[in-house]
């Protein structure tokens, strides 16, 4: 078993690929790996409830960690309360450690 972090970073209402990330992260879990998703900057929109949140709810129900950088959502004005289930505001600490323990990283 292998751990990955993905980072997405992309809009998911402007940028289509970010659907096929996702898909990306289910099929590493199915296959027995440990996946976390780490959402910042503009990829912090779809986790207050809106059209997109389904997919991160999703996400977090195939056994993805679903993680949303705290300073993007502070930017954007995301309360942490008002998160979908599913996804926890994390500090960005968590991808240089992930980094520094040699998780197979990929930046989207």
């Amino acid at each position: 078993m292998a751990r990955y972090l993905l980072i997405e970073s992309r809009d998911p209402f402007d940028n289509n690929d970010v659907a096929f990330y996702g898909e990306l992260a289910c099929n590493l879990v199915r296959e027995g790996n440990e996946v976390t998703m780490f959402l910042v900057q503009n990829g912090v929109l779809p986790t207050r409830p809106c059209g997109r949140s389904q997919s991160l709810t999703k996400l977090a129900e195939a056994g993805v960690k679903v993680l949303a950088d705290e300073f993007s959502l502070r930017e954007r004005g995301i309360t942490v309360n008002g998160l979908i289930k599913g996804v926890i505001a994390a500090p960005l600490d968590i991808v240089v450690d992930e980094l520094a323990s040699g998780t197979k990283t990929i930046w989207h």
